[in-house]
């Protein structure tokens, strides 16, 4: 993606991304309901396509095609999850989804250690390029499939999951102002710490008060963030939008 297409780091941007991963959550499973988990997977990429066709093409400064292909990408993934866990089983799929997911890292060569001059004001994202959005899918197939062990599986339940997985995001994120989410592989831990916490919280939204006022609420919330809360940092420094 063009950098003027893509919101800097920051406390922004990760409140916006825990709101599209319960989002993301909601959408696949009203999605599921119309075209099952794998039926609607074309559809999908066919979204995603435009997407990126679109933003290639748009020289005006508009973070939309970012947050729409998160939650196309979000999407896709839990309902991957949702037919790895149902063909191999849940347990089997995170084994594979995480040793999936670190050879993807190492093949794209991503750093182990926070740049030596990176301060907390300065953590941008990895580049946005193919690399990202095929390991953006594996990273929310994994987390779906820890959300829905968590919630499901281990006995804690859809409350008890939800708080416990939270808190792992709040100190994923206090640790990462130190410098860290400036090395992808710490900002891909916490992407799937995300992802699993968006898919306890969605499924308890949607026990709560239904699927679908659910999915009409995280989006509405997701797109008053985007509106209200400004990207200031990106405003200020263009070049600051995506670090490589």
């Amino acid at each position: 993606m063009q950098r003027h297409h893509v919101p800097s780091g920051g406390a922004r941007y990760w409140a916006a991304l825990s709101i599209a991963s319960i989002f993301g959550c909601n959408t696949a499973d009203a999605f599921a309901s119309l075209f099952r988990f794998i039926s609607g997977l074309p559809l999908l990429a066919v979204a995603f396509a435009a997407i990126v066709y679109f933003e290639r093409r748009d020289p005006k400064a508009c973070q939309a095609y970012y947050w729409l292909a998160i939650v196309v990408v979000r999407t896709a993934a839990t309902n991957l999850a949702d037919f790895t866990a149902f063909w191999i089983g849940i347990a089997p799929a995170i084994g594979v989804l995480m040793a999936l997911l670190l050879a993807m890292l190492v093949y794209a060569r991503v750093p182990w250690r926070p740049p030596a001059t990176t301060a907390p004001r300065r953590i941008g994202l990895p580049p946005i390029d193919a690399n990202y959005w095929y390991i953006m899918l594996v990273a929310g197939t994994l987390g779906t499939a820890i959300g829905d062990f968590a919630s499901f599986r281990s006995g804690l339940g859809l409350p008890v999951a939800s708080v416990a997985l939270s808190g792992i995001v709040v100190f994923a994120l206090s640790v990462g102002r130190a410098g860290w989410l400036a090395v992808a592989i710490y900002y891909w831990f916490t992407i799937v710490a995300i992802r699993a916490t968006g898919t306890a919280v969605g499924d308890l939204s949607a026990k709560l008060i239904g699927l679908a006022p659910s999915t009409m609420l995280s989006g509405l919330l997701l797109l008053l963030l985007l509106r209200l809360w400004r990207d200031q940092l990106a405003k200020r420094e263009p070049s600051l939008a995506a670090l490589p």
